[in-house]
């Protein structure tokens, strides 16, 4: 499981155009890197941190291989293989984390598998960095407690991710 990994942000000066605001890090396995767009990415958390009312929380994107994500998705959900995107929050207790009250600003983990998400852009007929933008928005709003587990919650979840990447558009 262990990769090289590039990051970004967050610092003093922002480099918006490798994914670095000083809110958002984005970390991509060294292989990966030149398939994805860092800055992107981190405009689309930073859409949803915007519209949440969170703007001064922090978020960290991790884009790795299904490897990773399906070790993560097996170890913590129980669920064979890979997925498109896990997300792990900082404020809520879960199995195997400790939830610290000195987390402040810091919501959590956004993991998405890239050659995951490639095959299913793929699939979908849709661009792979529309893809990625969607399910870092999608990461995100886990991470702020929206969930899509029964169908009320779906729904509403849906509509605010559909309300914010009408926004990047």
């Amino acid at each position: 499981m262990e990769s090289n990994r590039r990051q970004t942000g967050p610092s003093t000066v922002a480099d918006p155009e490798n994914g670095e605001t000083g809110k958002v890090v984005i970390q991509v396995d060294d292989d990966l890197a030149a398939e994805i767009d860092p800055a992107g990415m981190a405009g689309a958390v930073e859409a949803v941190l915007l519209a949440e009312g969170e703007p001064d929380s922090e978020v960290t994107v991790v884009v790795t291989s299904d490897e990773v994500v399906a070790e993560l998705n097996l170890h913590y959900r129980g669920v064979e293989g890979p997925t498109d995107v896990l997300s792990f929050a900082a404020r809520e207790s879960a199995p195997g984390f400790v939830s610290a009250p000195e987390v402040g600003s810091y919501l959590g983990d956004v993991l998405v598998a890239l050659p995951f998400v490639r095959r299913q852009a793929e699939a979908l007929g849709r661009d792979v960095d529309d893809e990625l933008r969607l399910l870092v928005v999608h990461g995100t709003l886990h991470l702020l407690g929206y969930d899509h587990a029964d169908p009320d919650e779906e729904a509403e979840m849906w509509a605010r991710q559909d309300a914010i990447l009408t926004t990047l558009k």
